[in-house]
């Protein structure tokens, strides 16, 4: 049982990182694209963020994982797929009110182009939010693999994730009940880890919550 809760620990990790990566970068994308620019590239990519939000992310991701083959790479990449739209409203909420301000005026009157703006002075102050959200969408990540798992259509036995272990251990819980007790508080101490993270990293880098 430890051995595969070990290994386990890396797959769930992994599809927790990797698809927190690519929610990140898309919604990073398009939330500086969407709040920079403005006017129809913001109402462009704002109505498909609302068209994206009117599915229910799991059962979008449960239709999208049974279609395909359930394997590390496809939970990964539908998981991040689906998870990017927080991200954007959040980014582009970000360079609103970044893009008037008096440092990013100084960069236009001395000649700097948009991509330059965009990626050298204003991402940089629009990144706390980001690392933010980035460290509680691990949590989601994971969490949802581990339900997916749990569901057997995430990843398949033998290969361990938390999620599967949890099933296999759920038909001997009469007679050996730590066989689900261990990979089960192995999920809520990390998810409840994440999350607090995400939230002193917040307190932390919110000047008003140090005064």
């Amino acid at each position: 049982v430890l051995s595969r809760m070990v290994l386990g620990a890396g797959i769930s990790l992994k599809v927790g990182f990797v698809a927190t990566g690519i929610a990140i970068l898309i919604g990073t994308v398009l939330g500086a694209l969407a709040g920079y620019y403005g006017r129809w590239a913001d109402a462009l990519i704002m109505r498909f963020v609302d068209v994206m939000l009117c599915f229910p992310t799991f059962f979008l991701i449960l239709a999208v994982i049974a279609i395909l083959e359930p394997s590390i790479w496809n939970i990964m990449v539908v998981i991040g797929l689906t998870g990017w739209m927080g991200v954007t409203r959040l980014v582009r909420a970000d360079f609103m009110a970044l893009r008037e301000r008096d440092f990013v005026q100084a960069a236009r009157a001395v000649g700097a182009g948009d991509l330059r703006i965009i990626f050298r002075h204003i991402l940089p102050n629009a990144m706390a939010s980001v690392l933010v959200t980035a460290t509680l969408g691990v949590a989601g990540a994971i969490l949802t693999e581990s339900a997916l798992s749990f569901l057997g259509i995430g990843v398949q036995p033998p290969t361990p994730s938390w999620g599967n272990i949890l099933t296999a251990g759920k038909d001997n819980i009469d007679i050996a009940w730590w066989l689900s007790l261990y990979p089960g508080l192995a999920i809520l101490i990390t998810v409840l880890g994440y999350n607090l993270l995400g939230e002193g990293i917040r307190d932390a880098l919110d000047p008003r919550l140090r005064r």
